[in-house]
């Protein structure tokens, strides 16, 4: 079992965010702690309402809201009732039995997990003390637990995460074919078979982690137009080094054609996982990240990389998100519109700005533009700018002349006067 505890900045950010889940028919709400109606008797405004009542009790808590989650390995099928009694049990250990608290079963995820919103200002207005409550108490709570129900030990998971690949280190790559060969072939049979990608851009985002690109070259070019493809080796900025390595060559044979036939094997393989990408990123989103650096960061503790992508002005125009958990690659609009770069970046307060250097070039453009453009107008003498001036004021404020006009349209004809007698 792992457990998780964020302090969201208020109680009905982190109620809205479980109570939407049930409307959307992904939680159900197993219990209501210490309310004084059942569950079932209980509507969103009443459960905010008991919270806030308590909460009112201590203006000067900062602290005032915790939201915790307890995940569970995906071979385990947990009961109702033992979900329920496990988030009893954790929550009387952690010292929070006699807090009123909500039990939210989710179901948005590959692997079961329950949500507990509650407060930790108490019935007297005393507030309970949550300093390295995940490391202490929490800890402590989740060992005895998983001895008590059987539980698989958060443990046997951090085994898993000592297995995973590990970057070329580019250092060791000697401009021989050899080192080089080996050095990416060890990469990409661990990377092919493991994650999950639909296109080769998806496949880069993974590949450049550790130091690799795949390659086909300009679309001009003899090796694009033929199908060809190229892996090379990265160094630390990104600059492809060493010598590239033919596909064909390789002994699993990871051609263009290999990786079409995977990208269409993957699109399915991959859906399943959707979910789990999801609530991470819902997780972290109930507080909302100041820039898109810290929110990269909440992603890496959650066990996802997220790869920018940016023109040449400095422009993000996507995202894409590498969960190795469930070893997929997703481009954040593949997820949902809520998830693109666009929406993420509003979120975390970002401005789409160009870069100080990319204005500088678009400055010294405009100017040699106009540069150019002076130089191709040409040079007129002060008699000539005269006559043009004079030529401009008669096509501007036009006089009306007689001189090209027919006399007989000119001479107005006479009125006939009619005498009656």
């Amino acid at each position: 079992m792992v457990a998780k505890i964020t302090t969201p900045g208020s109680i009905s950010r982190a109620l809205n965010y479980n109570e939407k889940k049930v409307q959307e028919g992904k939680a159900v709400c197993l219990q209501a702690v210490n309310f004084l109606l059942d569950t079932d008797h209980l509507n969103f405004y009443q459960k905010l309402e008991r919270f806030e009542k308590q909460i009112a009790l201590n203006e000067r808590a900062k602290t005032n809201t915790l939201h915790i989650s307890l995940n569970f390995d995906p071979s385990e099928k947990l009961e109702k009732e033992k979900l329920i009694s496990i988030a009893e049990t954790y929550m009387q250990k952690i010292g929070f039995g006699e807090q009123p608290y909500l039990i939210y079963e989710h179901h948005d995820a590959g692997h079961p997990h329950i949500h507990i919103v509650t407060t930790n200002i108490k019935a007297d207005g005393k507030r309970i003390d949550t300093f390295n409550i995940g490391r202490n108490q929490s800890t402590q709570a989740r060992k005895e637990i998983e001895i008590s129900f059987g539980l698989k030990k958060a443990e046997q998971q951090k085994q898993k995460l000592k297995e995973e690949i590990k970057p070329l280190n580019t250092q060791r790559i000697v401009y021989g074919k050899a080192e080089t060969k080996r050095g990416i072939t060890n990469v990409l049979d661990a990377v092919l078979n493991q994650f999950k990608y639909t296109s080769l851009a998806e496949l880069n985002a993974v590949l450049k982690l550790y130091n690799i690109v795949a390659d086909r070259g300009k679309e001009e070019g003899r090796i694009y137009k033929n199908r060809g493809l190229l892996y090379r080796v990265l160094d630390q900025q990104g600059n492809k080094i060493g010598v590239p390595i033919k596909a064909s060559s390789i002994y699993s044979k990871p051609t263009l054609t290999f990786l079409e036939n995977k990208f269409k094997e993957n699109e399915s393989l991959r859906q399943e996982h959707k979910k789990h990408l999801k609530t991470s990123i819902d997780w972290i989103m109930i507080m909302p990240k100041k820039g898109l650096e810290k929110f990269k960061e909440a992603l890496q503790k959650e066990r996802i990389s997220l790869v920018v992508r940016q023109n040449e002005q400095g422009i993000i125009y996507g995202l894409t998100y590498i969960d190795f958990t469930t070893k997929c690659v997703f481009n954040g609009s593949d997820i949902g519109k809520e998830y693109s770069a666009k929406i993420i970046l509003e979120k975390c307060g970002e401005s789409q700005q160009l870069s100080l250097v990319s204005k500088n070039n678009i400055s010294r453009n405009a100017k040699q533009n106009r540069s150019i453009q002076s130089e191709r107008e040409p040079k007129l003498s002060a008699n000539q700018h005269l006559v043009l001036g004079k030529v401009w004021e008669e096509l501007v404020n036009p006089i009306e002349q007689y001189n090209n006009t027919p006399y007989q349209l000119r001479k107005r004809k006479k009125k006939k006067i009619i005498r009656s007698f």
